[in-house]
């Protein structure tokens, strides 16, 4: 599993011009599932995302987490995280999982995502062609591989 999280002010997704979802100061997750990925990968990456001090704090620091700050959280699935494009010119997304595998996956990190800040997430939809607007903060924007853990 891979994700990028962007620390924002504001962000919002629609499809088909139509709003629906949107959250203020918080995080959007990007999401990229993996055909290898497992329950542990979900668990790792949520408690991973949950607890990185990425929001500052009186000094300016980066001391504070989601919770700390009672930030937002919006999750969108982006099968294209796991783009290769070592050879040519057209990414190859072999390695991402098909929509069988996928979206049940997905939903369940939305589940333990949302058990464990106590309170219903903002989403995308999945497979759908998505306007994703933000407002990135720092701008902060981490990158994190449940199955390359050493590398971010």
């Amino acid at each position: 599993m891979r994700v990028v999280i962007q620390r924002v002010a504001k962000a919002s997704v629609h499809v088909d011009s139509e709003l629906i979802s949107s959250i203020g100061m918080g995080l959007l997750v990007l999401v990229g599932i993996e055909s290898a990925d497992q329950l542990e990968d979900l668990e790792w990456i949520s408690k991973k995302l949950l607890q990185l001090r990425i929001f500052n704090d009186d000094w300016g620091k980066m001391n504070f987490c989601l919770e700390d700050v009672q930030g937002e959280l919006l999750v969108v699935s982006q099968f294209t995280l796991h783009a290769q494009s070592k050879k040519g010119n057209r990414p190859s997304y072999i390695r991402a999982a098909r929509p069988e595998i996928a979206i049940p996956l997905y939903e369940n990190f939305l589940s333990i995502l949302s058990e464990s800040i106590g309170k219903r997430l903002s989403s995308g939809s999945f497979g759908a062609d998505m306007k994703v607007t933000l407002i990135n903060d720092g701008p902060v924007t981490i990158l994190l591989d449940s199955q390359n853990k050493d590398l971010f």
